[in-house]
């Protein structure tokens, strides 16, 4: 028979609380947040504030009718599913799509597991594929901002992302020089700053690189995924650009453009459904990379950061078991 010399859980206590944590988030996502509003005006605004109002809401509703436990609205996680919902939608989609979106997020891919803690699967993320599927038009009409560095961006209402002039011209025949030095092409500083089209959240590299240097600072989130992420992301875009220019962008592209930024620092970092030891982390990271270029490169979709960090959250029980965390405790044979 053994026994554990050590009993109950947890056995080791972190130094921030969830409450601590979910809101040091919210508060990285500030600047971000400034810069949608910035280039995209009360829209802006309104998907925000409707996507925080209805996370909270079916929070609230379910844990009080349906499950009839403890509420846990005040402990910030709903309030942090509903800024990245509304950072992963355009800002002229609908309201009554958002509350949708909100519903599968909280409902759905949350609750319906038992809350937070227990969902092996990002919420904000499984309510934005939802949309997607659902809603593929609404999803993917961008409203375009005013460009800071390019005077030559037109003043049309609706337009493609980066990525989706990128996908759309080089299966068209068009080679990526040619595309990048058209008019109306974002380019690097537009990308980096957030004049582009896209979701609220994927506009600004610079933001959100913002917001993970506070969340580094705060010890909120640990190098190990983004290093992952990002180091697989632009080794293997890289060899692809190396072997054909003409054919594949450059890393550096892959990084500013689309929702790379967000999805590394405030998507694949959640940490109730990606792997609980470093090692593990570092292998999901990559995986989440090497997925994402394959599926911007080679998939319908020009963008596959949604996909790839969903993918890999299905994984993450195969990693904890292969990559085992460092046991607190130790089992003894009685004698």
């Amino acid at each position: 028979m053994s026994l554990l010399t050590v009993s109950g859980s947890p056995h080791i206590h972190g130094h921030q609380s969830v409450k601590s944590i979910m809101y040091g988030v919210v508060v990285a996502m500030i600047p971000a947040i400034f810069v949608s509003v910035y280039f995209f005006g009360l829209d802006a605004a309104r998907v925000i504030f409707i996507s925080i109002a209805a996370c909270l809401f079916f929070e609230w509703i379910i844990q009080k009718y349906l499950l009839k436990g403890p509420l846990t609205i005040n402990d910030g996680s709903a309030l942090v599913t509903g800024v990245l919902l509304a950072f992963n939608v355009p800002s002229n989609l609908p309201a009554w799509m958002i509350i949708v979106g909100a519903l599968v997020s909280i409902g759905i891919a949350k609750m319906s597991f038992g809350g937070l803690g227990k969902n092996p699967f990002n919420p904000a993320l499984i309510g934005r594929v939802f949309l997607l599927i659902s809603f593929p038009v609404q999803m993917t009409s961008w409203p375009l901002p005013k460009a800071l560095f390019d005077s030559s961006v037109t003043d049309a209402i609706t337009g493609p992302t980066t990525l989706g002039i990128l996908k759309e011209g080089l299966n068209a025949g068009k080679s990526v020089q040619e595309l990048i030095t058209s008019p109306g092409f974002p380019g690097y500083l537009n990308d980096l700053v957030g004049a582009q089209g896209g979701s609220l959240g994927e506009i600004s590299a610079i933001a959100l690189l913002l917001g993970a240097v506070y969340m580094f600072f705060r010890k909120i989130i640990t190098w190990h995924i983004p290093v992952g992420y990002i180091g697989s992301a632009v080794i293997f875009s890289g060899i692809l650009w190396m072997v054909d220019p003409s054919k594949y962008i450059d890393p550096a592209m892959h990084l500013m453009a689309g929702g790379m930024i967000l999805g590394v620092f405030f998507m694949a970092t959640d940490m109730v459904s990606t792997p609980m030891s470093p090692k593990g982390q570092i292998v999901f990271g990559i995986g989440a990379g090497l997925l994402t270029i394959i599926i911007r490169v080679w998939g319908a979709y020009p963008e596959g950061v949604s996909f790839a960090i969903l993918i890999m959250n299905a994984f993450t029980p195969l990693i904890n078991k292969g990559f085992k965390p460092k046991r607190f405790g130790e089992v003894l044979s009685k004698k």
